[in-house]
């Protein structure tokens, strides 16, 4: 009896020993793929991460039911989430909401600013946390970076050591470098920090940056704002998603009568101002260079609107505290956009109806549009999603890949299966070869079937 005892203590001793042995090689193997990973930055879209907000005792509600007390519940030292809170589906909430979300253009200062009272500030600068879901208690229906963080976990990508996130406030934007823009400019010295960290803390590997929408814009005005000696040590690879080059036409949708982007209950009316004073929403309006001066994108009785009569439609949908900034800071911004020499894929949604021209058949901004449709994403167009071949189709120092799948919307990209199968497999492919000569390739185009 002793002797069988025995037998087994010394087989499951073995067997034990056998597990720790694979086990220890399995974490040897995990750590050495890691190793050769280039750290990977994910850059949100507009919206697309936490921001909490903190009132002081400048701040005037615009009713008795926005006072201090609302929300009840607040994190300490009086900071509570306000994007995104579920109380914005209530109206009188609402309002709180669109009030406190709101800026102001100063043109003495020539710049943007929160409202007088309300402070803000962006939530775990460094990780993917705020990026996986706008509110972690509502996961069903706020789900954001949350299927492509898991996809890149799956890959070997671990947060807060070769994976990070660059969540910002982005109801702000940048202007023309002769122009101030302190909450914009300070997100890109930020970003650029993270971008020397997590390299120098992955054996000086350099980083892949992983945008959706708007993100994809302040990343190309970083690389653009930095020496080509920067961008050479610290960069591997830009990997945009949905990118809107060159704006959309639903940006002039939301100007001109507020959009609720799918949230129901909400009454668009309530939320148009905020997103008028939105300095990113300036910026994400149709691009003149871009867009064809002969095609209306918003017709009315009385005339209509292309890309290049943005100051008259500020005007006549009642914003005209909007045209200066426009004019001073967008347009200069947005009037040459520059090849980063930098190797770039493009990776964006097609066959999707989205919005190509507004009819207000009456004239009134108030009431809703009816829409004729073109290709896209349905949100940005397909002309905005394809700017950059075109504008830099004859630069000799740019590497651009641009894939192409269909079906695939502009969220969806970060969530579909068949969206984040090649955006794994892109940055599979950028992890295991050594980076593409710009010399011998400077544009490849690929449909995904």
């Amino acid at each position: 009896m002793k002797e069988h005892s025995l037998k087994i203590c010394i087989t499951n001793t073995l067997t034990l020993l056998v597990m720790v042995s694979l086990i220890c090689c399995t974490n040897v193997a995990v750590s050495t793929s890691n190793n050769n990973l280039n750290p990977v930055i994910l850059i949100p879209g507009n919206g697309g991460n936490q921001l909490e907000a903190k009132l002081t005792t400048k701040y005037k509600p615009s009713t008795l039911i926005c006072d201090p007390w609302y929300p009840p519940f607040k994190k300490k030292n009086g900071w509570f989430r306000l994007w995104f809170d579920s109380s914005v589906l209530l109206a009188p909430f609402t309002k709180c909401f669109a009030s406190r979300m709101t800026l102001y253009y100063d043109q003495d200062l020539d710049d943007y600013f929160n409202v007088p009272g309300v402070e803000t500030r962006v939530p775990s600068f460094g990780s993917t946390s705020s990026l996986l879901y706008l509110n972690p208690r509502l996961k069903l229906v706020t789900g954001y970076m949350a299927p492509l963080v898991e996809s890149l976990e799956q890959l070997g990508y671990i947060d807060g050591q070769n994976l990070f996130g660059a969540p910002y406030d982005f109801r702000y934007g940048l202007a023309a470098p002769s122009h101030p823009s302190q909450v914009g400019s300070k997100f890109l010295n930020d970003l650029k920090n993270l971008i020397e960290k997590a390299s120098n803390s992955n054996g000086g590997k350099p980083v892949i940056l992983v945008s959706h929408s708007l993100g994809g814009l302040f990343v190309l005005e970083l690389l653009n704002r930095n020496p080509s000696s920067w961008r050479k040590k610290f960069i591997k690879h830009f990997i945009a998603l949905s990118a809107p080059w060159g704006g959309t036409v639903d940006e002039m949708f939301t100007s001109a009568s507020g959009n609720t982007l799918g949230v129901p209950l909400v009454n668009p009316l309530i939320v148009r101002n905020e997103q008028r004073t939105s300095e990113s929403n300036l910026w994400l309006l149709p691009n003149p260079k871009m867009f064809d001066i002969d095609k209306s994108l918003v017709t009315t009785p009385y005339r209509n609107y292309s890309a290049h009569d943005m100051i008259d439609f500020l005007k006549d949908i009642g914003f005209p505290e909007g045209v200066y900034p426009y004019e001073t800071r967008i347009l200069p911004l947005i009037a040459k956009i520059d090849a980063p020499a930098v190797a770039m894929t493009c990776i964006i949604g097609k066959g999707v109806k989205t919005p190509e021209e507004l009819f207000y058949r009456n004239g009134d901004f108030d009431e809703p549009p009816e829409f004729s449709y073109g290709d896209g994403d349905g949100t940005v167009n397909m002309v905005s999603l394809l700017a950059l071949e075109s504008l830099w189709k004859d630069e000799k120092n740019q590497y651009l890949k641009v894939i192409k799948i269909g079906g695939v919307t502009h969220t969806s990209i970060l969530k579909d299966k068949v969206a984040l199968d090649p955006i794994i497999g892109e940055i599979s492919r950028i992890n295991s070869h050594a980076q593409l000569g710009l010399s011998n390739i400077s544009l490849a185009t690929f449909d995904e079937k």
